[in-house]
């Protein structure tokens, strides 16, 4: 049952609208990876960031003053987080199979972490997808991870209880969504040759749905999407699909070091998979309409997020490719779409170049209440953050935001935005890591980043953190999810690695303000609502949020909108704009409760 504290009931209103080389040798030229008066709740959720893969051609872009953060902003860093990975006791480690010693492409796009209340005890569960074996030529999987939250602090694991752990083959991403409306969140996994569909039986199991689905998918899978693309009710699924690497297509490509005869493969080298976007007939099945969604078929994607990105209430898709053009797919409101990506300024950067792009977030920036897009990205480019500048019509905004001071020896993955310190404006995480065994640019572990958002659209890197912290501690990173685990109105982060254990780290920042989350229930709309938004007004001003599918990178936040607010916030009123035309509107929403919002 779901608690019944911190929980406010709200009487609302509805009206209708007016309708190079993976390895990163700069001197090899192969580059290319990478839901009458209606009673209404609300509960918290977050706007999401993507990942994917990618790779440089060594250029730099242009830094200009602004780009630099000033003495006084570096040392005002308000955001503090405490691993509590051993308190916590999670204990979940993603293996690649570098054992074997094959140097697989596979190995590259690590895990997925996943973040939702399996149970609807008011507290989100963690789930992580577990890798595989490449040994005797033969891909097989490791078990997934799935930790029940006891609450708050401690997690009991529950994998084999809750019937979940069972991996058919190499696993890499998942994405959580109640795709047969029946209240309870279920689970799809991507990996290497299948994907896994685990439903929620409610009674804290899930049961695998085997070919009744008719998920016949045998392609190499990374991240995976959850919206109702044709607005028929019914979640549909976006699966993002990577390259044609199998053991009979597995050349060997040497290092750049000659101490080391061989490396990973870039993605260069293998041709691409078109993407598939299955949709639900409603009555637990799917069928195949990439075709009539009007897909391209020449992506190598690694990182999939639906959202409302030109406020029609059509949820859109857009898909992070490996040094080909990222896709930005417009929905006409059937499930049928135009892929906009060089239209829209969103394909690739300010120079208009494919990047090896991963992880994925949509975010309101800079505060005018228009959907922004986040992306990150491979080693000697810069991460993107684009600026929507009305009806998906997007600038490459990374230079005057001071997002390339943080430099290009980064190879970003799993990705968020949120207002980690509740001041008002969404800050950025960052997990980060490199893809193959010797890399040349940058170390193969990397440090994590957090970049703070001072207002006006201007971010600067937290380097803040003391030595021993998380934060200044180099990582295998991929797959990352933010949640406020605990409910003290703060986000924290779990955090997914190759071959190194995952991190719980709790958010105990010294916040600004106050807090106020969100949790919407479609009625009209599909019940997870992927493709609304709500637009809070407090006396400070006006936010927004988006609620997603997908994101980060192969990966899923909580799905509860999360804002952070003036501390003495009086009279808030929150709009809901649904994907089903729908405008409702709550008054009177009191600080610091988990709401929920059903839509009229």
């Amino acid at each position: 049952m779901l608690r019944q504290d911190r929980i406010s009931i709200i009487k609302t209103e509805v009206s209708l609208p007016e309708v190079c080389d993976i390895s990163g040798n700069p001197h090899v030229p192969i580059c290319d990876l990478n839901m009458t008066g209606v009673t209404a709740i609300v509960l918290s959720c977050m706007t999401l960031c993507i990942c994917l893969l990618g790779c440089g051609d060594g250029k730099s872009i242009p830094t200009s003053p602004r780009d630099v953060p000033t003495e006084q902003q570096a040392s005002q860093s308000r955001i503090t987080f405490h691993d509590m990975t051993s308190a916590s006791e999670v204990n979940s480690i993603y293996r690649t199979g570098r054992e074997a010693g094959v140097y697989s492409i596979v190995e590259s796009l690590g895990g997925g972490t996943g973040v939702f209340d399996y149970d609807h005890d008011g507290n989100v569960d963690l789930f992580f997808t577990g890798g595989g074996s490449l040994a005797n030529a033969k891909v097989t999987g490791h078990p997934h991870r799935f930790f029940r939250n006891r609450p708050g602090t401690v997690f009991q694991e529950v994998s084999d209880v809750a019937d979940i752990s069972t991996a058919r083959t190499y696993s890499q991403g998942c994405s959580m969504g109640d795709y047969d409306c029946d209240g309870f969140v279920d689970v799809i996994v991507t990996g290497f040759e299948g994907l896994q569909l685990f439903h929620n039986d409610g009674d804290g199991t899930f049961s695998e749905v085997h070919q009744s689905a008719q998920l016949n998918d045998a392609l190499w899978s990374s991240s995976a999407a959850w919206g109702d693309l044709n607005r028929d009710g019914f979640p549909d699924l976006y699966i993002a699909h990577y390259v044609d690497w199998t053991f009979e297509n597995d050349p060997e490509c040497p290092s750049p070091w000659p101490e080391h005869e061989q490396d990973v493969c870039p993605p260069r080298v293998f041709s691409p998979l078109p993407d598939v976007v299955y949709f639900n007939d409603g009555n637990g099945a799917f069928r195949d309409g990439s075709k009539e969604a009007n897909l391209r078929l020449d992506g190598k994607g690694l990182g999939v997020l639906i959202a409302d990105l030109n406020h029609d209430t059509f949820p859109d898709v857009y898909v992070a490719n490996d040094m080909v053009d990222n896709f930005l797919y417009q929905n006409d409101g059937s499930g049928r779409f135009e892929e906009t990506g060089l239209l829209s300024g969103t394909a690739g950067d300010f120079e208009g170049r494919p990047n090896g792009s991963m992880g994925l977030a949509v975010c309101d920036y800079n505060g005018d209440l228009l959907p922004d897009l986040w992306v990150t990205n491979f080693e000697q480019e810069t991460f993107a953050l684009y600026r929507n500048d009305g009806d998906a019509g997007f600038v490459h905004a990374s230079r005057e935001t001071g997002i390339t001071a943080i430099g290009q020896l980064f190879v970003g993955f799993g990705t968020a935005m949120g207002d980690l310190d509740c001041d008002g404006d969404e800050d950025a995480v960052i997990s980060n890591g490199h893809v193959v065994y010797y890399p040349t640019v940058s170390a193969e572990r990397q440090l994590p980043l957090l970049l703070q958002n001072y207002g006006e659209g201007r971010f600067v890197r937290d380097n803040s953190a003391p030595p021993d912290n998380y934060f200044s501690t180099p990582h295998a990173g991929r797959g990352l999810a933010i949640a406020d685990v605990n409910n003290d109105g703060r986000l924290d982060i779990i955090a997914g690695h190759t071959n190194e254990p995952a991190a719980v780290l709790a958010n105990i920042s010294s916040i600004v303000g106050s807090w106020i989350r969100f949790h919407l229930i479609g009625t009209k709309s599909s019940r997870d609502a992927v493709g609304a938004r709500v637009v809070l007004t407090t006396f400070g001003g006006q936010q927004l949020r988006h609620l997603s599918g997908g994101g980060s990178f192969q990966s899923q936040h909580d799905t509860r909108l999360h804002f952070g607010i003036p501390r003495d916030a009086k009279n808030m009123s929150a709009t809901v704009y649904w994907p089903s035309g729908r405008v409702q509107k709550v008054d009177k929403i009191a600080a610091e409760q988990t709401n929920f919002i059903v839509e009229n």
